[in-house]
Formats: C-alpha cells, sequence, structure tokens
C-alpha cells in the first residue's frame, strides 16, 4: 500500500495567514503532503505588522512532539519561529527523542515587517540546533547575524558564509539571495562536496508575506516525499517563483500581501 506522505511544521501561528503555520499548511497542502503542526509561540500580526508576541510554554511544546511523532509517520520536518531559548531547547530534545528525519530549518529572526521575532540571548540555542537540520535555509540578514557577520554582498561571499554555516553542524546549508540586488534571485545549496546554484527571475511585487516559511516548507514537502535535496530544493524554488507571480492576484490586507499558494487551483 502507498504511504502518504508527512511533513510536520514547527512554527509560530499567523494570524493573518500568510507565514508561519498557516503558510507552511498551505504549501504541504499545495504539493500533495500531509501537514500536522506543533505550535511554538503566537503572534497576532496583519499584513502590516506584529502586534504582540505569546510564547507557548515549552512543556506544551514537548507534549505536542510527542502527541505527533508517536502516531504519525513524519517523512520531514520544517522548524520556523521559536521565540525564545526554553522553545529552542524543547523542540531539540524532542528531534532526538523521536529520531526525527529530514529536518528543514529557517532560522528566523525577524518578521519582513521589521519586528524581532527571536530574544538575542536564544541565538546560541538556534545555533546549537543548526547541528540537527538536514538543511538550514538562512536569508542574508539570518546568515549575517548567524556568523557575526557583516551582510553577504555577491556570490562569492554568500558561498564562503553557507561553508562557514556548514562548520556549525548542518548537513547543507541554502543561502538565499531574495533580499540582494540585481535581475535574478539566485539560491547557493552548499554541501560539504560543492554547491549547486538556483535561479529564478526577480519579481517586482510588495506581497511576498511568508516567502521563507513556504520556501522551507516547500523543500521540507519534497523531502517528505522522498525526493533528494537538490531536486527537493529546485522543485521549492519553482514553486516559490509562481506564488511570488501569482501573488498580486490577490487583494489580502494594505501592507505587504502573501503570495499565492494555490495558485495552479485558483
Amino acid at each position: 500500500m502507498r504511504m502518504t506522505p508527512i511533513a510536520v511544521t514547527i512554527a509560530g501561528s499567523d494570524s493573518s495567514g500568510g507565514a508561519g503555520i498557516q503558510a507552511d499548511l498551505k504549501t504541504f497542502a499545495a504539493l500533495g503532503v500531509y501537514g500536522a503542526s506543533i505550535i511554538g509561540a503566537l503572534t497576532a500580526q496583519n499584513t502590516k505588522g506584529v502586534t504582540a508576541i505569546h510564547d507557548v510554554p515549552a512543556d506544551f511544546i514537548t507534549a505536542q512532539i510527542d502527541a505527533v511523532f508517536s502516531d504519525l509517520d513524519v517523512g520531514a520536518v520544517k522548524i520556523g519561529m521559536l521565540g525564545n531559548a526554553a522553545a529552542i531547547a524543547a523542540v531539540a530534545a524532542g528531534l532526538e527523542r523521536h529520531r526525527a528525519r529530514n529536518v528543514v530549518l529557517d532560522p528566523v529572526l525577524v518578521a519582513s515587517t521589521g519586528e524581532d521575532l527571536l530574544r538575542a540571548d536564544a541565538l546560541d540555542a538556534l545555533r546549537s540546533l543548526m547541528s540537527r537540520a538536514r538543511v538550514v535555509t538562512p536569508n542574508l540578514f539570518e546568515a549575517g547575524v548567524l556568523l557575526d557577520a557583516a551582510l553577504a554582498h555577491d556570490e562569492d561571499e554568500m558561498l564562503a558564509q553557507g561553508r562557514r554555516l556548514l562548520a556549525l553542524g548542518p548537513a547543507a546549508v541554502v543561502m538565499k539571495g531574495g533580499h540582494a540586488g540585481g535581475l535574478e534571485s539566485a539560491d547557493l545549496l552548499v554541501e560539504p562536496g560543492g554547491s549547486t546554484r538556483f535561479a529564478a527571475p526577480r519579481l517586482e511585487t510588495r506581497n511576498t508575506h511568508g516567502t521563507g516559511c513556504t520556501f522551507a516548507s516547500a523543500i521540507a514537502a519534497g523531502l517528505a516525499k522522498g525526493k533528494e535535496l537538490v531536486e527537493a530544493v529546485r522543485d521549492a524554488k519553482a514553486y516559490v517563483s509562481a506564488a511570488i507571480a501569482a501573488a498580486d492576484q490577490l487583494k489580502i490586507g494594505a501592507g505587504h500581501g502573501p503570495l499565492h499558494h494555490f495558485s495552479k487551483w485558483w
């Protein structure tokens, strides 16, 4: 009997539906993967910004992890916003306890509207969590913060920073170039044996809320379906590019609107 691919997102809830848990579940559904969720934080936000954050107690994060992994055959895990060190520690322990595989870590530090989503004293815990990841997907800002380094300005610097991040323990790193300039948006998959470049035309739209969440969860969906990492990243890049290209078809909110996760269907 063919097994149903399952992925779980461990992240923050976005009350406006554009990023976080909600974006991850939309992505899983769009890509033919059953999605489960473990909520690590609650946010009150909309397309204009984040107005409040409520941390989920670490013991309740643990309870969610144990409930999901004790019953579901989880093929991949996407980790997004975890607001504090206690939450990160609970997730790290849960991943080890249940021998979680295909962990995709999106090191969320700041909302797309500029608000801090991770406390400064939790950075070391986040760096430690990277050692449990199959792949880490930082944007240029996040990579700089994790390395305590200046922002990468070109692909050579992106590659160098990707290699430095590998030294923190993940099996691979995707350096996302979406915030760089130029006509192309290029991402670099950096592995111990080399790197692979993925590029797409840069699209002009203000509706990019949830792009990083969507990309990481699309990679996780591919891994849950048994794809190799290079294929999963390539397909995730194509999916996100299409969702950005169709984003202006949606009229959601007065600020930075979401991607169109279901542009293939409606």
